[in-house]
């Protein structure tokens, strides 16, 4: 075989002019760039070294042949063609990799199938020997690509992709290949930092993929160093000798480095269940010396071992995925920016993320981004120095305020020189007064942000006098208002509900994006609330039960006030809370007029309306409905207010119980939903179609004198007028709406019937 080899090395898109720079320092000869690899030439030394060294390839293949391919049988024949006996044992395991397609290939299995059976025909004996396939362990992995006519066969001398370093056997819900993590690091200029003796920080460390990496740049230890399973291992080309020597050298490299004072490298992690599985990584890479890693919140992370100490901090945010996630990693990244200026002044941090817009809210410009692909999905590396000069806050400063800025800076952490002590008329030592901690700026709200929160304000203000004489302390705030920011919020005690309403398909997906950032940047500052007690969800229009179904599972109750009744709120894990804040009116007017009646509540849901019933003198109250779990919520909602007896909870379809009911009652709420097709029910429920059988069952329960109060949220609802022909019918849907809804007048509509 020839001296010099022609060798392909892959990698993640984007990685190719990082890997062409490392492939050429480890001995790549006339390197070239092609899509997600690198081309060149090399020793079979180098070709070891690459294997053992690269932090970014994926795969080494080596080239054994390139032939013109017009169809099948050239694809057999050219396979058929090579020596495979220089190679592998006739009884020996094979695996076969085809890419590309064309020259009458279209199906890569049929190709890989075309390219296993001239080996397979190669080597079989007059005995019937042959190699057989293996696919996760073989002997030898062989790839051909199909390009433009060409086909170029080559032996992978990695075996397994070398991103699979060996020591993350555990890892979180996304984890970020150790490849890409290593790329991420360089172009950090983390290997510059380290040469230096700086720190590395990452306050989102996961299973502390970026930690390990960054260590083993820093002690100089070769990424695939403990890996025991090669492609050449096997391969009769292998050189034992020489590998053996290049691997000696490298365990030697990393003893000596190993051997430094370690590097200030931590990392810290909010899930408890990642901080055991991130120390066993660390441990198993053999660096636990280096490296250490601490349970704890982005909002309380403090990188700094002592005040002159830099470096660099690094980490990969989550991208978000479920319901609700804007809120939670809007704030995450703003905290982020907080801790960076006020605990990381004069460092270099490098946030690698799939949200770039998230990014320019951590109020601190970045200096420099590159584009990489984390898999399928586009992503950005902000590289930003943590200067007071990048830090975008409210105040606009000039130049030489600026320089005045950074000279405080390095003066700050400077050591200070020793003071004279003073001392008091007793002779002990006064002890100087503590400095001012320092204003950390909050960041800059956006002109959108600023105008949405100026709005927030008005009608928090607006609202103020009304919300203290009703003593309610859940009431809507926003709905609205501004057609820009199309989305609800409700208050609910120190709590905020958002619901974002699903944009126009005529905005453009990331004007609306934007401007739900711009909102929920303004939302904790405008409404003085904590950022971790702002909830989101998305209503998108519904049909059936969809608003009633469960989004998370978090089981997180919310007490709130509202007319002397106190009611339990769940805020995370339905599209709705448990209360129908729009409804309050009508829960009042009941309230008022329950004395010593016998109060029914259909679709009662999570039962609110008969707390106030029973609050009001009710003499009992029924309350029906077919989800055991709102009637379990009902069943609480009762008990908190001490109203357990003579309050009856029945579940079952409403058309059904009231067939089945022989029981009068004095006053009756039906609040029906627009439509229902709950499989413990019979038939399907419109409220449209089904009003008048619903209301005249309603009514044959109703005692004499007594009141019906009917209302839904269906905005296209219609009474029938042959109602008002048997009863009699007022709309009173003015009187049941207050003054946080007054904006939104077609919220519901609301009836009060009575017999004639």
């Amino acid at each position: 075989m020839s001296d010099r080899f022609e060798l392909f090395l892959t990698c993640p898109k984007g990685l190719e002019g990082l890997l062409i720079e490392e492939a050429v320092g480890l001995g790549l000869e006339d390197a070239r760039e092609h899509t997600s690899a690198v081309r060149g030439m090399a020793t079979m030394e180098t070709a070891y070294r690459l294997c053992l060294w690269s932090r970014l390839a994926n795969r080494v293949l080596l080239v054994l042949k390139r032939f013109p391919m017009k169809d099948a049988e050239d694809l057999y024949h050219g396979v058929l063609d090579i020596e495979w006996q220089d190679h592998m044992l006739n009884d020996g395991t094979l695996a076969v990799e085809f890419s590309g397609h064309g020259s009458g290939i279209d199906n890569t299995h049929f190709g890989a199938l075309k390219v296993k059976d001239a080996i397979v025909d190669k080597l079989r004996t007059p005995q019937g020997d042959r190699p057989s396939i293996d696919k996760l362990n073989p002997d030898l992995r062989i790839h051909l690509r199909l390009d433009r006519g060409e086909a170029i066969l080559s032996l992978d001398l990695s075996g397994h992709s070398l991103h699979q370093r060996g020591y993350r056997l555990q890892q979180g819900a996304a984890p970020l290949k150790e490849n890409l993590a290593a790329a991420i690091l360089i172009r950090s200029g983390w290997p510059r930092i380290a040469a230096e003796g700086g720190a590395l920080a990452d306050p989102m460390c996961g299973v502390g993929t970026f930690l390990v990496e960054a260590a083993m740049i820093a002690a100089d230890m070769a990424p695939n160093l403990r890996r025991e399973q090669w492609g050449f291992t096997a391969w009769l080309g292998h050189v034992p000798a020489l590998w053996k020597k290049l691997h000696e050298e490298a365990v030697e490299r990393a003893a000596a480095g190993l051997a430094k004072p370690p590097l200030w490298i931590r990392g810290y992690e909010a899930d408890p269940r990642l901080i055991q599985p991130g120390r066993n990584n660390v441990e198993r890479a053999g660096l636990s010396e280096w490296i250490k890693i601490y349970q704890g919140e982005v909002a309380t992370f403090e990188p700094r071992p002592d005040q002159n100490q830099k470096g660099l901090v690094i980490c990969n945010p989550p991208y978000g995925e479920r319901l609700g996630d804007e809120a939670s990693l809007l704030y995450l990244y703003q905290n982020l920016g907080e801790r960076l200026r006020q605990a990381c002044l004069n460092w270099e941090a490098a946030v690698f993320t799939g949200a770039p817009d998230l990014g320019k809210r951590m109020g601190i410009r970045s200096h420099k981004q590159y584009s990489f692909r984390n898999g399928a999905l586009p992503c950005k590396l902000l590289l930003i120095k943590v200067l007071p000069d990048q830090f975008v806050t409210g105040e606009r400063r000039t130049p030489e305020q600026r320089q005045a800025e950074r000279e405080q800076a390095v003066y700050d952490q400077a050591p200070s020189e020793p003071q004279e002590r003073k001392y008091n008329k007793n002779g002990n030592p006064i002890k100087p007064a503590p400095a001012p901690a320092p204003v950390i700026e909050q960041p800059r709200l956006s002109e959108g942000g600023q105008m949405f929160a100026n709005r927030l304000q008005k009608n928090l203000k607006a609202l103020g006098k009304w919300v203290k004489r009703e003593g309610i302390d859940c009431y809507r705030v926003y709905d609205a208002d501004m057609p820009e920011y199309s989305m609800a919020i409700d208050l609910y005690h120190d709590w905020v509900h958002v619901q974002e309403y699903a944009a126009p398909k005529s905005i453009d997906p990331e004007k609306a994006s934007a401007r739900m950032f711009d909102a929920l940047a303004a939302i904790p500052q405008a409404l003085n609330i904590d950022k971790s007690r702002v909830v989101v969800k998305r209503r998108e229009r519904q049909s059936g039960t969809k608003q009633y179904e469960r989004q998370a599972a978090q089981g997180k109750f919310v007490e709130v006030n509202e007319g002397g009744v106190k009611l339990l709120v769940n805020l995370t894990d339905y599209l709705d809370t448990g209360l129908f804040l729009d409804h309050r009116p009508m829960r009042m007017r009941i309230q008022k007029e329950a004395a010593g009646k016998r109060f029914l509540n259909l679709f009662c849901y999570t039962a609110t309306a008969s707390v106030h019933a029973a609050k009001g003198g009710a003499r009992s109250t029924t309350s029906v409905d077919l989800s055991k779990t709102y009637l379990d919520w009902a069943r609480r909602n009762l008990s908190l207010n001490g109203f357990s007896d003579k309050n009856r909870l029945e579940q079952g379809d409403v058309m059904a119980w009231l067939e089945n009911a022989r029981e009068e009652y004095d006053l009756i709420f039906i609040d029906p939903p627009t439509f229902s097709n709950s499989k413990r029910m019979e038939g399907i429920f419109d409220v449209q179609r089904d009003q008048v059988q619903l209301i005249d069952l309603a009514m044959a329960r109703l005692a004499a004198g007594g009141v019906l109060y009917f209302s839904n949220n269906f905005r296209k609802f219609e009474l029938e007028p042959n109602l008002s022909e048997r009863y009699a019918v007022e709309e009173i849907t003015a009187q049941t709406i207050d003054p946080d809804f007054a904006r939104n007048g077609k919220i519901h509509r609301a009836w009060k019937i009575t017999a004639r």
